[in-house]
């Protein structure tokens, strides 16, 4: 079929037609590459939107002849921030998290033959090592040191696989999760393995003063091998709010469980004011409590006297590297030696976890 066209030219549009031979026809290579044309423009839309589309149609590139495919300009997606409140991550700037992950794990045995007990399998593709991850990273704390001993190979390669933080640039470039292998130091003492959790510690003190993590100022130090779900900044938040030193998280326990762990006595602001590492016969019915003052109930209480240390702990970070390099250079150990001593002299409040824990 022959029909008459016009024409665009420097000095307007031309006429053209069969009258002054210059007839086109519609069909033939142009209309196919109409057709063409429009196709690619549905299928623009259909993938970047209809707005990208349209915007990339009415942006061709400079100098492109007509018909030629246009440049398509990039949008850039913002991942959504983990942690939103600008309060929140102010405070949360300010922590550090050390997970110790040295267990051996010997009542746990075949399991730990080849690992440590952080790296012990959990629920399908996860460690015991994430619950306190997650704990952290989902109460914005971002800051993470994993100290490492036995059998730390299958650990050390989970955590390197898991959780890489790069630059930090999701929470605002200073996150970090590293690893703190036991290492020989020439410093006295600096041949042996970690003899205990403040040792662990202590052996890294000096990673604790660094200008990197100057804006720290509290040390929330946590166990690797765990079971359990908290929000450490409402820990952190409670150890600010009373002007503590050290706080301790404490679990509400009966008779039968408390033989087997670290039991305080409080006062009526919650403050310990004595410490006992497992102990037995009379020993254990003089750590007998009123567990109401950290918000039980009266029936709760009765049936849950006794109030365990849970092995967690948040530290002013000057308080905790006096502690370790100055008033107790030799402890070695947080719950049997560290928290008894710092509990005669210093402010040491127990901060009530009424959950799940294992």
């Amino acid at each position: 079929m022959v029909v008459a066209t016009s024409r665009l030219t420097p000095m307007g549009v031309r006429g053209t037609g069969v009258a002054g031979g210059r007839a086109r026809s519609v069909a033939g290579p142009k209309a196919s590459k109409q057709s063409k044309a429009v196709a690619r423009n549905a299928r623009e839309a259909a993938f970047f939107g209809s707005e990208v589309a349209c915007a990339s149609r009415a942006s061709p590139r400079l100098g492109s002849r007509a018909g030629r495919r246009p440049m398509l300009k990039p949008v850039a997606v913002i991942e959504r921030p983990t942690v939103d409140p600008e309060s929140l991550k102010a405070s949360t700037r300010s922590v550090l998290a050390i997970i110790l992950g040295g267990g051996a794990g010997t009542r746990l045995y075949p399991l730990t033959k080849q690992r440590a007990k952080p790296a012990v399998p959990i629920g399908g593709a996860y460690r015991l090592i994430d619950v306190p991850m997650s704990n952290c990273i989902n109460s914005g704390i971002s800051k993470i040191y994993i100290l490492t001993q036995f059998n730390s190979t299958s650990l050390n390669r989970h955590l390197t696989r898991a959780y890489n933080f790069g630059n930090g640039i999701r929470f605002g470039g200073d996150g970090f999760v590293e690893i703190l292998a036991a290492t020989q130091t020439p410093t006295p003492g600096g041949k042996d393995w970690f003899q205990g959790t403040a040792d662990a510690v202590r052996r890294y003190a000096w990673l604790l003063e660094s200008v990197r993590i100057r804006q720290v100022e509290d040390i929330v130090i946590l166990s690797g091998d765990h079971l359990y779900r908290m929000d450490y900044m409402k820990f952190v938040q409670k150890h600010r709010e009373t002007g503590s030193d050290i706080t301790v998280a404490a679990i509400p326990c009966d008779e039968k469980r408390a033989g087997d762990f670290g039991l305080m006595k409080i006062d009526d602001t919650g403050r310990i004011n004595d410490f006992a590492e497992k102990p037995k016969g009379d020993a254990l019915e003089q750590m007998k409590v009123d567990t109401t003052i950290l918000g039980l109930t009266a029936e709760e209480a009765k049936e849950k006297p006794y109030i365990a240390s849970m092995g967690i702990y948040v530290f002013k970070k000057d308080v905790l590297l006096d502690l370790l390099n100055e008033k107790m250079p030799t402890a070695n150990d947080f719950g049997s030696e560290i928290i008894p001593s710092a509990a005669e002299d210093l402010r040491v409040q127990a901060y009530l976890f009424n959950d799940y824990w294992e």
